[in-house]
């Protein structure tokens, strides 16, 4: 049989195993020939990144003298590092590989696509879900202590009227030792007004404690962090590849592109543990493609790494369509009237999965 044109045909969209499939069903429509693309495997690379953003407090200076912190931050900066990278493999039809699986007249078979028009199963709708992968989840920073509602309270009005950083920088200082007091009166019951009840305790404590960290703040400085999630996409070649960059980190702008020479490299290395061959025969000698077969994929594999800063990220052993090959089934196996045959495909490879009969 030989790779031939798409002609149009007529679909009907089915829901199934938690995914929204695509039905192809032979007939005289289409001359009872099923046209379909076996899968090229692709591999996204799903960078998670973490990015600390340090800033100075207004009292920095005074951060030693008033509080007696030593580790106080004096200048503003910004890091970025990669938390965690998953290697997620998917199929996309092959335009390169198209085929047409042939039946003889009469015949009922159905073939049924995923989303990604990968077909995933032949005379059977009962498709397996494929196991989902965890991925990570961009988290927006956190707010500061100065950026809470009680930043406000804890400035006084004597603070905001004066001119001198260091006059401030002595207010904020007994601002702090003063909560602290009330604090322990509140704890003690010593307060002269006590929250009549547990939970209004709780608050004014609660209130309290951020308004310290807040004043606290000024002087130690303030520091944030958050996620965010970029993916990238692999398309295996049939060759080995060594230390591709395949995206950088920027410690202002995150993940940009491999061709951005202000980030940092990710690498990229793909080593072919074992190609996809053709069956052989009895002699020894490679079977011949059936006329008007059922085509699908032998993959090879593969082992997938990604490095940053000289350390291993993410390492996988997957199978690869194009490190392998392509066969056929013969199609009266699927168009016998006694025990006629289904076939389940992996989506990602092509391969099968199963084949077995009603």
């Amino acid at each position: 049989m030989k790779k031939i044109l798409a002609i149009a045909m007529a679909f009907v969209a089915l829901a199934a195993a938690g995914q929204t499939t695509t039905k192809l069903e032979a007939g005289k429509n289409n001359e009872y020939g099923l046209i379909y693309s076996l899968p090229k495997t692709l591999v996204d690379i799903v960078i998670e990144t973490e990015t600390t953003v340090k800033t100075p407090g207004e009292f920095n200076n005074y951060a030693r003298r008033y509080l007696n912190i030593t580790d106080a931050v004096r200048t503003p900066s910004q890091t970025s590092k990669v938390k965690s990278i998953t290697l997620v493999p998917r199929g996309v039809a092959d335009q390169d590989n198209r085929w047409t699986m042939q039946f003889k007249s009469g015949a009922t078979p159905f073939l049924m696509l995923n989303e990604a028009n990968v077909p995933v199963a032949l005379n059977t709708e009962d498709i397996l879900e494929q196991a989902a992968i965890e991925l990570p989840v961009a988290v927006a920073a956190q707010p500061t202590p100065l950026e809470t509602p009680a930043a406000r309270q804890a400035v006084t009005q004597e603070m905001s009227q004066s001119a001198s950083t260091s006059k401030r920088a002595e207010l904020a200082a007994q601002r702090i030792f003063e909560l602290r007091d009330n604090r322990n009166d509140l704890i003690s019951g010593q307060a002269e007004n006590t929250p009549p009840d547990g939970r209004s305790l709780q608050l004014a404590l609660d209130n309290l404690s951020a308004q310290e960290a807040a004043l606290t703040a000024m002087f130690a400085g303030t520091e944030s962090s958050y996620t965010e999630v970029s993916t990238v996409t692999f398309d295996p070649t049939d060759e080995d590849i060594a230390n591709k960059v395949i995206a950088r980190l920027s410690a202002t702008e995150g993940i940009v592109p491999a061709d951005d020479l202000s980030g940092e490299p990710i690498y990229l290395s793909m080593h072919i543990a074992e190609r996809g061959i053709l069956p052989k025969d009895d002699k020894g000698e490679e079977k011949k493609f059936p006329k008007g077969g059922v085509a699908y994929n032998i993959p090879g594999n593969a082992r997938i790494t990604v490095d940053f800063r000289d350390r291993t990220i993410a390492d996988l052993n997957i199978a690869i369509a194009q490190l392998g090959v392509t066969f056929g089934l013969d199609p009266r196996l699927f168009t016998d009237k006694k025990a006629p045959a289904y076939l389940l495909l992996d989506p990602t490879t092509g391969a099968i999965t199963t084949l077995g009969t009603k």
